[in-house]
């Protein structure tokens, strides 16, 4: 079928058309005339004038078998190319023969279009009949799809109060077991309630006996009482006679007394008037006085007696007085066993009562608590599926945070182990660059303050979180692109200045070993050199290098002390001023002094830097202090700072005008192994970096400017000479670089912090100062070497490089 599909002629569009549009009623019609015009008679008709012309009658019968055959035949498309690929077999002059052959192949033809045509019809119907199934079908899918849509909001509907008779349920669940709770509650604290009044009429039982018991004897003790009393008042009535009578006695007494005393009297006077009669009268006199002792001992005996009668009189009357309270005790406490008898028995009336409403609640909670039960023993048919999603979620839970306590522990575990890398590294880059005598350079990114009038999405200094360069790296952006430098330590804006100090006390522990120290911060001005090494004093958190760095030096000293080890220490402050070296610790300098005036042309001195053979250097004229607290060093830095250069400009409130230096000259000696150590401690504020045109200066803090550019200048001849290794270093061109010629070029440990402003406005002076950071840094300078001998030193102290 596919074939004759296949092997038919392509129609026009418009008669497709024509055949889609027709009725059909039509269409049926028109195949059955054309069937009926197949059969014998329209045969006939159309084949009438060649049957009359020729008289050939066979030739007719056969034409209409044929077209009756072929009606009922299928094409196919090798039949089809059969027939028009035919060609005439008869002579060449033979028209007849040529003529019936091409009737016949007419014929074939005429029903293989018609076959065709057919065909087309048949298609065409079934066309239609399948466009009406599909539409049908597209109907029915449309119907069964809002079907679905209508079913599934109704299923979101019944899910959803399903969900919320759920939930409803759960919470009646939840309440009926809090109450259930309560009940259960209520109930044993009634039990105890119950028991406990039981307990507590029993108790008032024993306590009613007890106190009839106790009524019994108190009312026996109360009969005793009275009989004492009575024997009491007896007892009183007969000392009061007893009293009576000493009183009459005391009072003849005293009348004999009197009578003694008049007696006295009278022989006084005869004694004064017959002083010739003494020999007689003295014997009278000794009886009248051993007479009158007589009297006085009777009397002594008479009143201590009346003492004696006086305190039991008295003993008497307290213990009348404690028995007749005891009586009243007695009697109150009787009247109150009969209260409380009477109040219990009370009690116990109500405490019955109580129990019988009691048991009917419990009665009626029971049967609560059994329906409560029954809705909860289907409650919990409900809660299983619910407790077995609950368990295997929990199971997740447990797996998940068995992982995550895993993963936790791991991640401890790597951190120790970076932590513990991390300082070996630092171990063994210190000791590299030891070896190799580079300088060690930190930076530190100061933090945004509010006068910069930056964002902080505006920040340009980034720091890389790689392994390779973390705490190390630090990327500076500058008009989008980024270029990265990377340092021995970096700090970023967050660093305090006790996470600064860390990383540099082994350095400066160095000094008191025999070493030479030198520690400067290079930067722009505004860049937070003066607080990292100055800081501020007043703040114990915000102290800087410098006074963190003497409290080691001072506290290791004194922890040396039990090695035998004795330190003696001497420190000088100086600043380089317009290159004019100043003494800050000069007695002659006053903070109101002119700055601009050169001071050796005041003070007469010359200070003159000098370098002996061995690598010390001293200034001539220099104050040198001898220090033996922290507490003299932290006057000393206070009178250094009010002594010290400094100025406002456009870029800085409190610019520092110079170059200051501290140095602390260290001289230890071990008195058990004759040891002795040199160490020199430098620590260097330089002054700022400035470009002219922000800066704004003008007369002075242009001189300034210009001198302090000048010296910076030659710092950096300095350094690329010594990066290149060249013959000749320029140390002598400035002042600063020939004093801190020990530290570049010798044989001390030097750092460099480089201090970096994060203001985008600053951005080319900070790239500036990192680009010489990283070209210090790639300068060596020579192996350190520790100062220590074992001769015995001399007063005096060499000065180590400043």
């Amino acid at each position: 079928m596919a074939s004759r599909i296949q092997s038919r002629p392509p129609r026009s569009p418009s008669s497709r058309k024509e055949l889609g549009d027709e009725n059909p009623l039509d269409k049926r019609r028109r195949l059955g005339a054309m069937g009926r015009g197949a059969g014998p008679t329209g045969t006939a008709r159309t084949r009438q004038p060649f049957a009359v012309v020729n008289n050939r009658q066979d030739v007719n019968t056969a034409a209409v078998a044929n077209a009756e055959e072929c009606s009922n035949h299928e094409f196919t498309k090798e039949e089809v190319e059969a027939i028009l690929n035919e060609k005439p077999k008869a002579k060449k002059f033979d028209l007849k023969a040529k003529y019936e052959h091409a009737a016949e192949h007419n014929k074939k033809l005429k029903l293989c279009v018609k076959w065709f045509q057919q065909c087309d019809e048949n298609h065409v119907i079934d066309a239609e009949k399948l466009k009406s199934s599909l539409e049908s079908a597209e109907k029915r899918c449309i119907d069964t799809e809002l079907e679905k849509k209508n079913k599934e909001e109704e299923l979101n509907t019944i899910i959803s109060e399903l969900r919320d008779n759920n939930a409803s349920l759960e919470e009646k669940l939840s309440k009926e077991v809090s109450e259930k709770l309560d009940a259960i509650d209520r109930h044993t604290s009634e039990n105890e309630a119950r028991v406990a009044a039981e307990k507590s009429v029993a108790s008032l039982t024993e306590e009613l006996e007890r106190a009839q018991q106790d009524v019994a004897a108190a009312n026996e003790r109360a009969a005793s009482l009275d009989n004492t009393h009575k024997r009491l008042q007896e007892y009183i009535l007969s000392l009061q006679q007893y009293n009576s009578k000493l009183i009459t006695d005391l009072e003849t007494v005293r009348e004999s007394l009197k009578r003694v005393e008049k007696e006295k009297l009278t022989i006084v006077e005869n004694l004064s008037t017959l002083r010739g009669h003494c020999s007689s009268l003295q014997e009278q006199l000794t009886l009248s006085r051993v007479s009158q002792d007589d009297a006085v001992n009777q009397k002594e005996t008479l009143a201590n007696e009346v003492k004696c009668l006086r305190g039991e009189l008295q003993q008497v009357r307290d213990d009348r007085d404690g028995q007749v309270s005891q009586v009243q005790a007695l009697s109150a406490e009787v009247t109150k066993y009969k209260e409380s008898t009477g109040k219990s028995l009370a009690e116990l009336d109500n405490l019955t009562m109580k129990l019988k409403s009691l048991e009917d609640t419990c009665s009626s909670q029971r049967e609560q608590i059994r329906i409560l039960e029954l809705q909860l023993a289907a409650a919990n048919e409900k809660l299983k599926m619910t407790d077995l999603s609950a368990s295997e979620t929990r199971m997740e839970y447990l797996e998940q945070k068995r992982i995550m306590k895993e993963l936790q522990d791991r991640l401890a575990d790597m951190e120790h182990k970076l932590i513990d890398g991390e300082n070996l590294r630092k171990k063994l880059h210190n000791t590299i660059l030891e070896l190799k005598g580079n300088i060690r350079v930190f930076c530190r990114v100061r933090p945004l303050l509010p006068d910069d009038g930056a964002a902080a999405e505006d920040a340009i200094v980034s720091y890389p979180t790689s392994t390779e360069s973390l705490g190390r790296g630090v990327d500076l952006i500058q008009s989008g692109q980024k270029y990265p430098f990377t340092f021995d330590k970096v700090f970023n804006h967050e660093a305090s200045q006790q996470d600064v100090f860390v990383e540099i006390s082994q350095l400066v522990q160095s000094a008191l070993d025999g070493y030479k120290v030198c520690i400067f911060a290079y930067g722009q001005t505004g860049s937070g050199k003066t607080y990292t090494m100055m800081g501020r004093p007043e703040a114990s958190e915000q102290k800087g290098l410098i006074p963190r760095s003497l409290e080691q030096i001072f506290q290791s000293s004194q922890a040396l002390r039990a090695q035998g080890w004795k330190y003696k220490m001497q420190a000088s402050m100086l600043e380089i001023y317009n290159e004019t070296i100043r003494d800050l610790l000069s007695n002659n300098r006053s903070s109101g002094s002119d700055p601009t005036r050169p001071e050796n042309s005041v003070s007469g001195k010359q200070y003159t830097i000098k370098h002996d053979a061995n690598g010390n250097t001293y200034v001539s004229d220099l104050t040198i202090v001898d220090v033996s607290s922290i507490s003299e060093i932290s006057s000393l830095l206070r009178q250094a700072a009010q002594s010290r250069s400094v100025g406002r400009t456009q870029m800085n409130e409190q610019s520092s005008r110079s170059h200051m230096v501290f140095t602390l000259r260290i001289s230890g000696i071990n008195e058990s192994t004759e040891q002795q150590v040199q160490g020199v401690l430098n620590l260097i504020d330089l002054a700022g970096s400035e470009r002219l045109s922000r800066s704004g200066a003008t007369g002075d803090r242009l001189k300034e400017t210009q001198a302090i550019n000048k010296s910076l200048s030659c710092l950096s001849d300095v350094i690329f000479a010594l990066a290149k290794k060249e013959d000749h270093v320029p140390f002598r061109n400035s002042k600063l670089t020939y004093l801190l010629q020990p530290c570049l070029g010798g044989d001390s440990k030097t750092l460099m912090f480089v201090n970096v402003s994060p203001d985008p406005s600053s951005v080319g002076e900070s790239l500036c100062s990192l680009r010489f950071a990283a070209r210090v840094n790639a300068c060596e300078i020579g192996v350190p070497r520790r100062q220590m001998t074992l001769r015995p030193t001399d007063s005096r102290l060499s000065c180590g490089g400043s």
